[in-house]
């Protein structure tokens, strides 16, 4: 089954087409990160505007770069939320006219779901597992006993994970995105520099505003000390910021897997991509027995394959919308 698949949830207009949920034939990404980068976070009108102007040349470069034709298609899955709305209409209304044209089923997909999936589009799916969505929107624990039945038994109270990195970034005056440069400053300093904390009780959900202004009073008493920050702080703060966040991430997937007896564990999203994460998890999963899968670099960050992948599954096990009534509103 050849699917194509079509993510506009927030600034990347992505189109991959994949064949039977695990051979991905193509993956297009036009990003319009640029044009936000000067504000320090993602402008909503703004990216709508460029899915306006992307979404007709990625879609025709994912079809020719998977050497398909429009009539070899099986299947549409589109992302129908949560994301910006003006963005994701862009994607549902593309999605819904080429599926009415081509008469073609559509199928929509929750972008967190298929964040937590992305990590089986080269692997078979293994029931029951736990799975960790940990991005810019969202810091997600689920346990998942099938395709239809998963329970939310974590989530963030305030920020998500991605979203204080991208925040101390700023209070850094280190620039828009956050994680990749707050990942490679942190390579040179000195994770135990000092004592940050992002508590939030022995249970398993996550808390990441308090860290985030401990950063702030932290690089404020440097800079009324010193008269400003040096590099040698500045990297000593990454360290200890990425080494409190990772910790408090790797602690509680493992306390959950655990208290549900699960034997396998998944990661996904944009700061999956983050190599001291994933390298602090597969340790923790191996220490425990824990079978551990974690999405592909190329399909941490915002992506359509991952859509595809999914929109088969969820199409071979349910159906379509055929009616393509799909409300963003309703994630």
């Amino acid at each position: 089954m050849l699917a194509l698949g079509i993510e506009t949830s927030c600034d990347e207009t992505c189109a991959s087409v994949v064949s039977d949920a695990k051979k991905v034939l193509s993956n297009v990404i036009s990003s319009s990160l640029s044009l936000h980068a000067r504000y320090g976070g993602i402008i909503p009108e703004i990216a709508s505007r460029a899915h306006l102007e992307a979404i007709c040349s990625v879609v025709d470069t994912a079809l020719k770069e998977a050497a398909i034709t429009p009539k070899k298609l099986d299947l549409i899955a589109v992302t129908k939320g949560p994301g910006l709305i003006g963005s994701l209409l862009v994607g549902i209304s593309f999605a819904r006219s080429v599926a009415l044209s081509w008469d073609l089923p559509l199928v929509g997909i929750n972008h967190v779901r298929s964040h937590l999936y992305a990590a089986f589009i080269e692997n078979e799916i293994s029931f029951p597992f736990l799975g960790l969505v940990v991005s810019g929107g969202h810091t997600s624990l689920y346990k998942v006993k099938s395709l239809d039945r998963e329970e939310l038994i974590g989530s963030t109270r305030d920020d998500a994970a991605g979203e204080a990195f991208d925040k101390v970034a700023k209070i850094l005056g280190l620039g828009y995105p956050g994680g990749p440069i707050i990942e490679k400053l942190a390579k040179r300093g000195n994770p135990g520099a000092y004592a940050f904390r992002c508590d939030c009780g022995r249970g398993l959900d996550f808390s990441f505003s308090g860290i985030k202004t401990a950063v702030l009073y932290k690089a404020g008493e440097l800079k009324k000390i010193y008269g400003r920050l040096t590099d040698e702080m500045i990297a000593d703060i990454c360290a200890s910021f990425q080494e409190t966040v990772v910790k408090d991430l790797v602690v509680k997937s493992i306390r959950a897997a655990l208290k549900s007896k699960a034997k396998t564990l998944v990661m996904g999203g944009g700061v999956a991509f983050n190599c001291y994460l994933r390298q602090r998890l597969e340790l923790a999963a191996k220490d425990n027995n824990i079978r551990l899968f974690i999405a592909p670099k190329e399909y941490c960050l915002d992506n359509a394959a991952m859509v595809a992948s999914l929109g088969t599954r969820v199409f071979k096990y349910k159906g379509s919308r055929r009616h393509l009534k799909l409300d963003p509103l309703a994630g």
